[in-house]
């Protein structure tokens, strides 16, 4: 495992991180056994970056239970505070010790402001008394780096970067989004301020792998050496200095070896030129079928409506990067045949996904155009003779 320091405090970070968004579920639970495997396969193989957060549904109850068998001190905590559930002074308080006692700690390495897009919202915590609480808790060592996580446009990140004096911040970052989100000027500025930066969605959600369509596939495959999509997406992230670590939501042990083994020597300079000209080539492939850029992170979710928007999106996306059966399918399998139907014209078009969106897609229209798109008179007809074979 390759590491990259934090030049504030020379914390040793691992350049991969363990992402605890997507752990297996069992039923509704997290499979804790599962994804205790998969932790310390990549504990014992260097890893020592774990990113989760409050509003991750059982995600620091089951790092918790985890590290407390004898990993605590062999990793860094990453958790967000949920700012925007925020109503009174001692909020802050009230949520941080919960998630204290979910992790099964009394300090957090790395604290974040999460999703924090605009100066507004930082100026609103500022009147709940949030840099005085953020102080305090620095000087008892209950929390140890204070940063915060961002979805949104650079001009904006860049004002938050400035709004106070942050030890470390989270972009969203990959091939795909090199001149959207943050992007890479942002990224570039906080590393000139001196912030070790964190990457999340480096793949996009998977799309980066399973999305890809057939035409990129092709052209990675007349490459030498061999690599997987998921390489290309990582090797391309490690190969900057200003990226320090990059979260992987690992829930797969195939998915913490291969990640692991890339790890081992992606350093920057790692991508030839010719390297970089393929990513460019896979770029425009992807640009040529995709329909909505939506990552699958579930900040939208949950609709008041019950449409499954993330699995909507994907499965759109699926008939044009993959094939119309493909996409069909995965409409059925993920959004029609459950027991509460989650598809696309359950749409009450109040709005409510739209504002919690960090994409910013206009899920609305979007959804439209998936109900138009996918729920043809085929659909209707097959939805009927499956739900008949189905029974409900």
């Amino acid at each position: 495992m390759l590491y990259r320091k934090n030049p504030a405090n020379q914390d040793e970070l691992s350049i991969l991180g363990y992402g605890c968004l997507r752990f297996t579920k069992k039923g509704s639970a997290i499979d804790q056994e599962k994804a205790e495997k998969e932790m310390k396969a990549a504990i014992e193989n260097g890893v020592n970056y774990f990113d989760t957060a409050y509003t991750y549904a059982g995600s620091e109850v089951c790092l918790g239970k985890f590290l407390a068998k004898g990993y605590r001190d062999r990793v860094k905590i990453a958790t967000k505070l949920p700012h925007y559930f925020i109503k009174k002074e001692g909020d802050m308080e009230r949520y941080f010790s919960e998630e204290l006692e979910r992790l099964q700690t009394d300090h957090v390495e790395y604290y974040l402001m999460h999703m924090l897009n605009d100066v507004a919202t930082w100026e609103r915590l500022q009147q709940f008394g949030i840099k005085e609480w953020i102080a305090e808790k620095k000087a008892k060592g209950q929390i140890q780096n204070i940063g915060f996580s961002f979805h949104g446009g650079t001009e904006n990140f860049k004002k938050i970067v400035d709004a106070y004096d942050w030890d470390f911040c989270q972009i969203q970052y990959n091939y795909m989004d090199e001149h959207s989100q943050a992007g890479r000027r942002g990224l570039r500025y906080a590393h000139e301020k001196g912030l070790p930066v964190i990457i999340m969605e480096p793949l996009r959600g998977g799309r980066l792998v399973q999305g890809l369509p057939k035409s990129a596939l092709k052209l990675l495959e007349k490459e030498e050496p061999r690599r997987s999509p998921a390489e290309w997406g990582l090797r391309w992230l490690w190969n900057q200095p200003e990226v320090t670590v990059v979260l992987s939501g690992m829930n797969d042990i195939a998915q913490v070896e291969e990640n692991i083994r890339i790890a081992q020597d992606a350093q920057v300079g790692c991508m030839t030129e010719h390297d970089m000209e393929v990513i460019e080539k896979i770029k425009a492939e992807i640009n040529r079928y995709m329909k909505v850029p939506c990552t699958g992170c579930g900040y939208c979710m949950p609709c008041p409506a019950g449409v499954d928007i993330p699995g909507c999106f994907s499965a759109y996306n699926t008939r044009y990067t993959d094939s119309q059966y493909q996409g069909m399918k995965a409409y059925m399998m993920c959004t029609t045949l459950r027991m509460n139907p989650s598809n696309a014209s359950k749409c009450l078009k109040c709005g409510k996904c739209e504002q919690r969106c960090p994409q910013g897609i206009s899920i609305r229209k979007e959804l439209t155009q998936v109900k138009k798109h996918m729920e043809t008179p085929i659909y209707h007809a097959a939805r009927v003779i499956l739900k008949r074979k189905r029974k409900y």
